[in-house]
């Protein structure tokens, strides 16, 4: 389930910083007005066309500065879900990972005691045995932890490059 949200959200990221550099290049070089530019971006997922839409929808309540910056802010932070969407899912599986990591290493270790209950300490080879399936646990727990991690902090570094954009636009 992680690795789906990191390719999706990886794909998302990729086109709307792509979209978002766009559109703020054509607004500074003058490439053409609000509605041209909001057209070459037909597509209802490219949240920096729609916030460039809903900015020039709101353009006639704009009345100084401070109207300006209340409207910018808002639209900035209704988009904001967008490019949230799904964070929450890699956001458990860095939090759960290591604790289901730790209740395989508890089952482990019962199995350990249940072996050693058996047997008795004559049976090494399956002591053994269990307590590798307990350190097993541990270090998948913490290895996709760490997986998950990785990605969940870069993708939120993306989403503060985007809102940059976004605010600029």
């Amino acid at each position: 389930l992680a690795t789906f949200v990191i390719i999706e959200r990886m794909i998302f990221y990729t086109i709307t910083l792509r979209h978002a550099r766009s559109i703020e290049s054509m607004l500074s070089n003058g490439e053409g007005d609000s509605e041209q530019i909001i057209g070459q971006f037909e597509s209802g997922l490219s949240v920096p066309a729609e916030a460039l839409r809903r900015m020039v929808a709101a353009r006639q309540r704009i009345q100084n500065r401070h109207d300006q910056e209340d409207i910018s802010e808002a639209i900035y932070l209704s988009l904001k879900a967008k490019l949230q969407h799904r964070l929450w899912i890699l956001d458990t599986a860095v939090t759960a990972a290591p604790l289901l990591g730790l209740l395989g290493t508890i089952f482990g270790i019962i199995e350990t005691f249940g072996a050693l209950a058996q047997s008795g300490i004559s049976d090494p080879a399956s002591v053994s045995a269990s307590i590798g399936t307990a350190l097993f646990a541990t270090a998948l727990g913490i290895a996709i932890a760490l997986y998950g991690l990785i990605f969940f902090n870069l993708f939120q570094d993306r989403v503060e490059r985007i809102g940059e954009h976004l605010r600029i636009i």
